[in-house]
């Protein structure tokens, strides 16, 4: 435990170094913006703006992607949606229009300008202090001594370096304890850092309130309309299963019923048969109907719940699945639906798709969310663009503002993680 938590201090240094030389780039991008905004009030100006501001943009991506990994900050793109491609110089102008009046396009200016100062003395001090301990060590060893041949004059904190520097063992201690010190103070100090750099970073490179609502509409708009096209395809496909399905069968019944009529007293016997036959296709019938209705949503989640709807599609998986539920209540029926409906694709994908032999399924809830997580022991490699549904698993989720992540190394195992926020209920059990 100890030697781990050094290597994630040590790792922390070194990743504070990485930010401020990301800033070499960031800061040319930025005289490049810079040079074009000079140049706004000409023609030339104005066609640059923005691919001068997408490439900023661009570069400013990759800072709130590493702040995401490597700090306990999350930052989200903050910039408000674009005007609908339109052709023309109208469509042009509306984009640069959009694009110069996005508080967040000033935001990433002012970052490459002040970050370099602010980095050198956040994430990247700790790695700084380290390197400077280092120093301290070549000093001690035989640079001192190098120095002073040469007749060189230096200082090393508080500690004159000159000549016979080398054959001074008060010296050398002292530079060895002072460098040593720079060290344990640069590992000690860097995830800290690491986290002040990260919420230096959402400060300046997150969302304006003026962005979120814009970002919040864009979202609702988006999720409304996927829930709609949904719903608009559920319907289509109860409509086909009962077109296909049962209303079939209940056509065939009557007509059967009414040649049962005409045979009643001519052929009693091959009544008889129609009369079992007909009764063999009610039952398919009340069968097919019953699988419809579960189809939409199952009794035993209506009944028992999530937890026990779960158990129940895992007794009926061809896999071998074990779940493991710890809910203290019950969530509303929409996010219950669309967690059930979620896990039931991902099983039918785990069976399709991975080649696993067993599943687990965990749920619990934490934090206001309702957290589900599937995990297989397959061949891995699963992707959210790969065809196997969990791009629409992710939208009707996203319905909640729920959030679907994937994990899938080639060879395994692979692991769905499903958050919905949402409140729980008292466990509503029906009556036996």
């Amino acid at each position: 435990m100890k030697q781990r938590r050094l290597q994630q201090h040590a790792i922390a240094a070194w990743r504070g170094l990485a930010f401020m030389f990301l800033g070499i780039p960031a800061m040319l991008v930025g005289l490049w913006f810079l040079t074009v905004v000079s140049m706004i009030t000409s023609f030339l100006g104005v066609l640059l703006f923005p691919s001068a501001t997408m490439l900023l943009r661009t570069q400013l991506d990759a800072y709130r992607d590493r702040i995401n990994r490597w700090t306990d900050t999350r930052i989200e793109r903050p910039y408000l949606p674009e005007p609908d491609e339109q052709p023309g110089l109208n469509g042009f102008l509306k984009r640069f229009v959009a694009l110069i009046s996005d508080p967040a396009t000033w935001r990433d200016y002012l970052w490459v300008v002040v970050d370099p100062v602010v980095a050198i003395f956040t994430a990247a001090l700790p790695g700084l202090l380290v390197l400077y301990g280092l120093w301290g060590y070549l000093l001690a060893a035989f640079a001192g001594d190098v120095i002073g041949d040469y007749g060189g004059n230096d200082w090393y904190g508080y500690i004159h370096v000159t000549e016979g520097y080398g054959r001074d063992t008060g010296r050398v201690m002292s530079t060895l304890f002072l460098a040593t010190v720079f060290v344990v103070v640069g590992y000690a100090i860097a995830p800290k850092m690491l986290n002040v750099y990260g919420r230096w970073g959402k400060s300046i490179l997150g969302p304006t309130k003026k962005s979120q609502l814009a970002l919040r509409v864009q979202h609702l708009t988006e999720t409304r309309s996927e829930a709609v096209d949904a719903s608009a395809a559920e319907l289509r496909r109860i409509e086909r299963d009962l077109h296909d399905g049962a209303q079939a069968r209940l056509v065939a019944m009557g007509m059967s019923l009414g040649a049962i009529e005409h045979l009643l007293d001519r052929d009693p016997e091959k009544a008889r048969l129609l009369l079992a036959e007909t009764r063999a296709s009610s039952a398919k019938a009340l069968h097919e109907l019953r699988d419809l209705v579960r189809g939409i949503h199952p009794p035993v989640l209506a009944d028992r719940g999530i937890g026990d709807a779960v158990k129940a599609l895992a007794l009926d998986h061809p896999l071998k699945v074990e779940v493991s539920a710890d809910l203290p209540g019950r969530p509303d029926a929409p996010v219950e639906s669309a967690a059930y409906f979620a896990v039931s694709e991902i099983l039918t994908n785990a069976a399709k798709h991975s080649g696993a032999s067993r599943v687990w399924i965990d749920m619990r809830y934490e934090d206001g969310m309702l957290r589900i997580t599937v995990t297989d022991d397959g061949r891995g490699g699963a992707t959210l663009d790969g065809g196997t549904g969990l791009r629409g698993i992710e939208r009707r989720i996203g319905t909640f503002d729920g959030v679907l992540a994937l994990s899938s190394p080639v060879g395994g195992p692979t692991m769905v993680t499903l958050e919905l926020p949402c409140a729980l209920s008292s466990p509503k059990i029906s009556p036996s």
